[in-house]
């Protein structure tokens, strides 16, 4: 018995191209046009075949009850939805549309490639003004606390050269760091999975990383002021933890899902995370707008949860102040980076609102004298305000950086140096990328907030990827950059040591769970795309095996 076919009616697909994009240009193709033409004699036009083809396709569909389906191959504008041309990003370089303005200032009349910002940092940036105030409390302020601090600036020392890397050390992306209070050759870094990984960049081929710590993304960490051996971890697991170093093992302080997974409208994940030492407290916000208190000599919650932003509204970063601890910030996505008293800490009671026009990434005072704030907010702007005890409703400056993206991306993070005595300098990574001979790169930007100079802009040509993580070492001239899954230690190429010069570069490359990876990579700010483009042409790598994973090549080579 000879077998049987279903025969299905199924709808025409119609495919509609845009005459303007769709041309041919090949000499093949005109050849057979004019071949064509010269077989039939007096064709109707193209334009009426095609259209004849179309009403007949037409009705054959609507006999048979089926609406045909049309697919557009017309090139669409990914920011305004028109037709007619192209624009977005195209891995992380930005094509203008011309009906939106500047991506990188926001403001209309040019574009993003001819924009004054990206030529000059300090276009339109007021420099700090120099002069004797006339309140009280920042004269006491001024008196108390700038005898300590240098009248002349020193100058920077900027980490420009590659030291050591580890390549592929998580398995996600990085999204915090944090280096040890006592040992200066150990970094703590997190990542989207909530691994906690230890890395002592001295040795560079030591890999320890703790998996069973949390479940989701470790967002922020810090070590317990009483206990260098210990780190307190907040996840968007809902989690606080308590780690010790040495033995890797971890205790739950607070839990905010016990129930589990309810669905997204009841899943509380921590974001913002700081430690109050004068009240011997961890302070965690959540993705709801509350703000929780773990008493760090009990282990465990203390007080009610107190709404600190709008409600619904996630609270992304936390930070007690330097000198009065009792001051707190916050900031998160309702557009607001809030200034708190702790001892009278309730809904409603912020000392000051500081407006922002998007979501704020990150606000901290600054390290020494905690007078001055820096916030980083998603309208790509760096905003400062000089002094706390002056006139907080609009920020001192503000500094027009390339760093609106965080989608696959940790969100990017404007932060002091910690050695800087003038508290001058932030470094804070670039999306936008920049032509540095031929190589389109994401350099890691030094800027100086009292002027709005780019003091410095540090890249190298291997790493292709974006930084968003950038860590300053409070002691040393090292910069710690977290770049999707990989690690890099940066120090000023002046002062290496002659050994060190001599020495080959380190470069550990870490294999992953030995699967070739297929998958072909779109764009640059892809979260698992951009994890293999590392490709380390220098002299000096040199890779270990390591006890759970294993190296994909060992070579060292000369200077």
């Amino acid at each position: 018995m000879a077998p049987q076919t279903r025969r299905t009616a199924f709808p025409k697909v119609l495919i509609a191209r845009d005459s303007d994009y769709e041309q041919s240009s090949s000499g093949e193709e005109e050849e057979e046009e004019e071949e064509e033409e010269e077989e039939e004699e007096g064709p109707p036009s193209e334009e009426d075949n095609e259209n004849e083809e179309k009403m007949e396709d037409f009705k054959d569909a609507k006999r048979k009850g089926k609406t045909p389906i049309t697919i557009s191959l017309k090139k669409v504008c990914k920011v305004c939805k028109r037709a007619g041309h192209e624009a977005g990003f195209k891995g992380a370089t930005y094509i203008d549309c011309p009906m939106k303005p500047c991506f990188l200032c926001k403001m209309p009349g040019h574009t993003t490639m001819t924009c004054p910002h990206r030529v000059a940092t300090q276009h339109g940036v007021i420099p700090a003004p120099h002069k004797n105030t006339q309140n009280p409390v920042e004269f006491i302020f001024e008196r108390q606390l700038r005898p300590g601090i240098a009248s002349i600036k020193p100058a920077y020392v900027i980490p420009d050269q590659v030291n050591c890397a580890a390549i592929r050390y998580h398995s996600r992306r990085v999204t915090s760091l944090e280096f040890h209070p006592t040992y200066n050759h150990i970094l703590l870094s997190g990542d989207k999975k909530g691994q906690l990984g230890v890395w002592d960049f001295a040795k560079v081929h030591e890999k320890t990383v703790y998996g069973n710590i949390h479940s989701c993304i470790l967002n922020n960490m810090r070590f317990s002021p009483a206990n260098d051996g210990t780190i307190y971890c907040a996840s968007s697991d809902g989690t606080v933890s308590c780690t010790d170093l040495e033995t890797g093992i971890s205790t739950s302080l607070m839990n905010l899902n016990p129930d589990g997974w309810q669905g997204p409208a009841s899943w509380r994940m921590l974001y913002g995370m700081d430690i109050n030492s004068d009240k011997g407290a961890v302070l965690v916000a959540d993705n709801f707008g509350f703000l929780y208190l773990v008493d760090t000599r009990t282990n465990s919650r203390t007080g009610k949860a107190i709404m600190i932003h709008k409600k619904g509204s996630k609270v992304v970063g936390l930070h007690c102040n330097p000198v009065q601890p009792d001051l707190l910030l916050s900031c998160g996505n309702d557009h607001f980076a809030r200034l708190w008293d702790m001892r009278r800490l309730e809904a409603g009671s912020a000392l000051y609102n500081l407006e922002h026009r998007r979501v704020v990434n990150s606000a901290y005072f600054s390290p020494l004298s905690g007078s001055k704030i820096l916030t980083t907010s998603q309208d790509n702007r760096l905003r400062i305000w000089d002094s706390i005890f002056g006139n907080l409703d609009s920020p001192s400056r503000e500094i027009v950086h390339s760093h609106d993206f965080n989608r696959h991306l940790t969100p990017f993070r404007a932060e002091w140096d910690p050695k800087d005595p003038s508290e001058s300098l932030a470094v804070i990574g670039h999306y936008i990328s920049e032509n540095f001979n031929g190589t389109a790169l994401h350099p890691i930007d030094f800027i100086d907030i009292n002027t709005g100079h780019l003091v410095a802009e540090v890249m190298d040509p291997n790493i292709t990827t974006i930084s968003p993580v950038n860590k300053l070492h409070p002691r040393d001239d090292v910069l710690a950059t977290g770049s999707s899954r990989s690690l890099f230690i940066w120090r000023p190429k002046e002062k290496l040591d002659v050994a060190e010069q001599l020495d080959a570069r380190k470069i550990i490359v870490f294999g992953g769970d030995g699967k070739k990876r297929r998958k072909k990579y779109r764009d640059e700010d892809d979260d698992d795309s951009d994890d293999d483009k590392f490709t380390f042409k220098g002299k000096n790598v040199k890779v270990k095996k390591s006890e759970k994973q294993t190296t994909r090549y060992s070579r060292k080579a000369k200077r």
